[in-house]
């Protein structure tokens, strides 16, 4: 059984961005195809909850070859999409940050709908635990008030080379 959606997407507002993808990816160290993020809107560290956005549209690189001629953003993508949210609201919003925030795993992951372009996607993410080398976050993909995916991703933090 799915969990409720924790917001009403219908009430959030994309003209109200307090982190641009330019600001994002000025700190996130993913580049190029992998900027995946579009906005975030919502992000309080104090109580962990976060909401971004992703546009899916129809000139990403992977619509071509993922499917020809019904294009699905592919599972990992919104999974990665949801580890950069979570790394962003727990470490990377910090100016001081420097070290790297990893993969360490995904559990309870369900993909419920398909997600094709034209849509926007927002990434509802809530800390469940955060350590100093490790983060814990269920993160939630919406998409027309419809939950499309949910999955816990945890993060490690990795220091970064101090030569």
């Amino acid at each position: 059984m799915a969990a409720p959606l924790r917001v009403d997407v219908a009430q959030l507002d994309r003209s109200r961005v307090i982190y641009t993808k330019k600001q994002i990816y000025s700190r996130l160290p993913q580049k190029h195809e992998f900027e995946l993020l579009d906005g975030v809107v919502h992000l309080d560290q104090e109580v962990g909850e976060a909401i971004a956005f992703m546009d899916v549209r129809e000139d990403l690189w992977w619509c071509k070859a993922h499917v020809p001629g019904q294009p699905l953003l592919p599972g990992v993508l919104m999974l990665e999409a949801a580890a950069q949210i979570a790394a962003f609201m727990e470490r990377y919003a910090n100016d001081d940050f420097h070290d790297f925030v990893g993969y360490g795993g995904v559990d309870n992951c369900k993909f419920r709908q398909t997600v094709q372009p034209p849509a926007t996607m927002w990434m509802v993410c809530r800390r469940t635990d955060a350590r100093s080398r490790r983060i814990m976050c269920s993160v939630q993909g919406i998409v027309d008030g419809t939950l499309v995916f949910e999955a816990d991703v945890t993060g490690l933090v990795i220091p970064a080379s101090r030569d």
